[in-house]
């Protein structure tokens, strides 16, 4: 994340806002602005994997 320059509110937006895309097994990516998130959702809890460029 901070090696790409993307802060803690970029995530969330990234998260809340982007366009959704399932990878097996069981991972999210979120495409947003110039970035894409890459997150797991285990129940209620989400952990960032990792932030990429576009």
């Amino acid at each position: 994340m901070v090696a790409r320059g993307v802060s803690e509110k970029e995530i969330e937006d990234g998260i809340n806002r982007g366009s959704k895309e399932l990878q097996k097994p069981n991972k999210i990516l979120s495409y947003y602005k110039y970035y894409c998130v890459v997150y797991k959702k285990i129940g209620k809890d989400i952990y960032v994997i990792t932030v990429k460029p576009r």
